[in-house]
């Protein structure tokens, strides 16, 4: 017969052991659930502020095609049909002012309807240098059936649908490149007079996506609402036919959070998606694999902690009998926390025995999950070049200060910086990459370094950002001066071009008078920062 110690032992090892195993499968599926949901969480985080700037950027070619629109309507009030020249004279100064503004411009274009005037056919200018627009040879529309809007897309599908319409990336013929258009058509009493319109880079739709930074072999790409790709990190879509390349699968069943699982040329990966004004959707994806690791290697780790804890439990359980149960409590209170996504506990059990091992080992898993989501999280708001928050973290600043001035406008005062790197594309083109990258580090360490008590932001490109306040946003005069010379100073050090700065700036400060929003304090500090480049550029001729 067995004797009660022998029972009792017996007992507390089978609930031991049925106790470990618990904890064990309750980690692995809350560690599981929560390293799913944070991933899918952070995925969507990362979308959201790619779709916040791919808006921002589609959202102002709208507004300047709009208000030249508007424009160009207005002024046909009262011309005669020999007015038509002027008008197209005035509407090109009006446009060439408001496509400057515009970032990633490579052509804009008023052209007229065949059916209204065969003499005044309109204008075309392209940017195809980067430095100015010039004006180039309009294409000849009485040779193309205007009715067909399979050819001369940007001018038939516009008159066609009768509004202003985003199309689909294409090749221009005359220029062999690469772009996607906005166009709107212009109309004067209900007759449809011709088309204006705004031709982006390719290349500028690009960096808007790659300046998404993920971790883990994750990336960011277009697509349309069936999946088919407009722009891929790793596929040259411009030379494939359109509509014949998609990594998501368009008949792909889609979560109501707008996830999708699938496999993509043999690999098992997440995304999550969100659509663009323009009508394209912004995709970024991760290998599956890639997410659940931090997790199987939690589930394994506490797997050989429990089998180790069981091992030197049945020596010492006569013993330990009594000091088990508080230590076991701690455990499962732990792990409730952690299947809640709770990972601010302690663990007080500190004993040099099995159960001590254990809860060391649970805490400083639980510690190592909760700082690597943390460090998932810094990452999407950290620009990889130059170290400096992104723009990301740009837009949660601009909200957080915007709730303050809906609450009490009068206690809210800042100034918004703008930075605009000239030449960074002439540094890129005859230096290479790598030499613009220093000239952008270059640039972002003379303003770090003045503004050092001040966030500073990298919009992405050549463009920075610094949100003033408190002491900075009083001297602000004095750091503009500082700034002026710490960049004289590094020019006459510098002996390369690319180790030189050359920064065109202006600076807004909030008026409760005339700004509703954090965004108007931005576009008045985009105004003044591209006068300033103006000026800089006048002043160079």
């Amino acid at each position: 017969m067995r004797s009660l110690r022998t029972r009792i032992t017996v007992t507390m090892l089978l609930i031991v052991c049925g106790a470990l195993m618990l904890v064990t499968f309750l980690s692995a599926v809350y560690i599981q659930r929560t390293e799913s949901r944070e991933s899918e969480e952070i995925l969507m985080n990362m979308c959201e502020a790619g779709v916040r700037s791919l808006d921002y950027y589609f959202d102002s070619v709208e507004d300047t095609v709009i208000k030249v629109t508007d424009y160009a309507e207005n002024h046909l009030e009262g011309l005669g049909k020999d007015d038509l020249e002027a008008h197209m004279e005035i509407v090109c100064d009006y446009f060439d002012m408001m496509a400057s503004k515009t970032n990633g411009v490579l052509t804009y274009y008023y052209r007229i309807d065949p059916s209204v005037s065969t003499d005044v056919k309109g204008f075309w200018y392209v940017n195809v240098e980067g430095e100015e627009f010039k004006e180039h040879e309009v294409t000849d529309i009485t040779l193309y059936d205007v009715e067909d809007t399979s050819k001369l897309v940007w001018f038939t599908v516009p008159k066609h649908e009768g509004k202003a319409i985003w199309l689909p990336p294409y090749i221009t013929e005359n220029l062999d490149a690469y772009v996607i258009s906005y166009d709107a058509p212009v109309y004067y009493k209900d007759r449809f007079i011709g088309v204006v319109g705004i031709e982006v880079d390719y290349s500028t739709m690009a960096q808007e996506v790659d300046v998404i930074r993920l971790p883990n072999k994750g990336y960011a790409f277009l697509s349309d609402e069936n999946g088919y790709l407009f722009y891929h990190p790793f596929i040259d879509v411009t030379k494939l036919e359109a509509g014949t390349a998609f990594e998501i699968p368009y008949n792909t069943a889609i979560d109501d959070n707008n996830v999708v699982r699938y496999s993509y040329e043999g690999v098992d990966k997440k995304a999550v998606w969100l659509p663009l004004s323009n009508g394209m959707r912004f995709n970024v994806s991760i290998p599956i694999a890639q997410t659940q690791a931090t997790a199987k290697r939690l589930v394994l780790n506490i797997i050989i902690c429990s089998v180790e804890v069981l091992i030197l439990a049945s020596i010492f359980m006569m013993i330990y009998t009594k000091r088990l149960t508080r230590p076991l409590e701690q455990l499962t209170k732990a792990a409730e926390k952690v299947e809640k996504g709770e990972y601010d506990f302690t663990l007080t059990y500190d004993k040099d025995d099995e159960l001590g091992r254990l809860t060391r080992a649970f805490q400083n898993l639980s510690d190592n999950v909760k700082e690597h989501i943390s460090d998932l999280s810094s990452q999407v708001y950290v620009d990889s070049l130059t170290h400096v928050k992104n723009k990301g973290a740009l837009t949660n600043t601009l909200e957080q200060i915007q709730k303050e001035i809906d609450i009490d406008p009068d206690s809210v005062e800042f100034a918004i910086g703008a930075f605009d790197c000239d030449n960074l594309k002439l540094i890129n083109d005859r230096y290479g990459h790598d030499k613009g990258d220093i000239f952008l580090k270059t640039a972002c360490f003379a303003i770090s370094d003045v503004f050092k008590h001040s966030p500073v932001f990298r919009m992405g490109g050549d463009e920075f950002n610094v949100i003033l306040q408190k002491e900075d946003l009083s001297n602000m005069q004095v750091l503009l001066e500082q700034f002026d010379d710490k960049v004289k100073t590094i020019n006459e050090k510098a002996d390369k071009p690319w180790e030189q700065v050359w920064i065109s700036k202006g600076f807004a400060v909030y008026d409760k008078t005339r700004d509703k929003t954090t965004i108007d304090v931005m576009k008045r500090a985009d105004d003044l920062m591209y006068e300033n480049k103006r000026m800089r550029k006048a002043a160079r001729k």
